[in-house]
């Protein structure tokens, strides 16, 4: 239950990747990408934070 915001980001990035590379959506794809981005982000600031590191 730990990892699942990583988990969440990794599916995000391969549907980007599948989207992007694959069928002509425009720019809105991007969204993802940015959103796997802060969920990442997300992880790692709490992460340090709980730790006390």
């Amino acid at each position: 239950m730990k990892n699942s915001l990583y988990i969440i980001a990794a599916l995000l990035i391969v549907i980007w990747g599948i989207l992007y590379f694959n069928f002509q959506t425009g720019s809105i794809v991007h969204a993802l990408l940015i959103l796997a981005g802060v969920l990442i982000l997300i992880r790692i600031i709490f992460n340090n934070s709980l730790t006390g590191k």
